[in-house]
């Protein structure tokens, strides 16, 4: 049973690091299509939103999702994008320090909250406090994370942690995944005990259950940045980058539990 298990939690993790290559290298950049590459946890808000906002911006947008570090990777490789949407301010930097961004365009979006999710049918019960018992409340099992050295969701999952002061009694229990849709994957299907994911992510997946909000004052704050990349040429790109700041944008990302920081147009 420990050989399947571990068997599992690999080829999620494959599969995971599979898409996210998939995801964030297109086969050619289409000239007459503004592309985005996005953050992992917007999925669900963000599809909505690009569907909305076609009617304004002439098109629908082509929208890559991978972790925030694979995709900044990916652009300062080269990879054709026009929009960049970070979940923390760390890769938004990362890119900007090169000029690889426009700064002017650069905003504050969104913001989100980490929770502890179990398996949905889990018993699991638990408030989450400095020095909270979490390495008894995983057992055997492992707590699944984003990458906790680059991916935004796993560092803010460590920084909360080693503000409570648990982390060091979990570490060696961590499951890392690609991106936190992969942690939250490793969840869903019992693979993992417990994840550490975005609030959004469990409002977005039935086979989870919040068992836990990790204080806000735990761990850095949770932004989403989004800028215009320096090379993007697609004159349908302000019209999006617009469109992602209006009210009925801010309306369907807030149905997704996402804070909305900006003012809208």
């Amino acid at each position: 049973m420990v050989a399947r298990k571990g068997l599992g939690l690999r080829a999620i993790a494959i599969a995971g690091f599979a898409a996210a290559l998939t995801a964030v290298m297109p086969a050619a950049h289409a000239e007459d299509k503004v592309v985005v590459f996005a953050a992992a946890s917007l999925k669900d808000g963000l599809d909505a939103v690009n569907k909305a906002c076609a009617a304004d911006v002439g098109e629908t947008a082509i929208i890559s999702y991978a972790a925030s570090s694979a995709l900044a990777k990916q652009i300062e490789g080269g990879a054709p994008a026009d929009i960049f949407i970070s979940a923390d301010l760390d890769w938004m930097k990362y890119l900007s320090d090169q000029n690889l961004t426009k700064p002017d365009t650069e905003v504050k979006l969104l913001g989100n909250e980490i929770v502890l999710v179990a398996p949905k049918d889990s018993t699991v019960e638990t408030k989450i406090e400095k020095g909270f018992d979490l390495a008894t409340l995983i057992g055997d099992g492992k707590l699944a994370m984003g990458d906790f050295k680059a991916v935004p969701a796993g560092k803010y999952g460590k920084a909360a942690l080693e503000s409570l002061g648990v982390w060091s009694s979990v570490e060696g229990k961590v499951a890392q995944a690609e991106n936190v849709r992969a942690a939250l994957k490793l969840v869903s299907t019992g693979e993992a005990a417990l994840g550490i994911v975005y609030a959004t992510d469990a409002h977005a997946e039935p086979g989870v259950k919040v068992i836990g909000t990790f204080p806000e004052d735990s761990h850095p704050p949770i932004i989403y940045p989004v800028a215009q990349i320096a090379d993007s040429k697609d004159t349908d790109m302000p019209a999006f980058l617009k469109c992602l700041q209006s009210a009925k944008a801010g309306a369907l990302f807030k149905q997704q539990g996402f804070t909305v920081l900006t003012p809208s147009n």
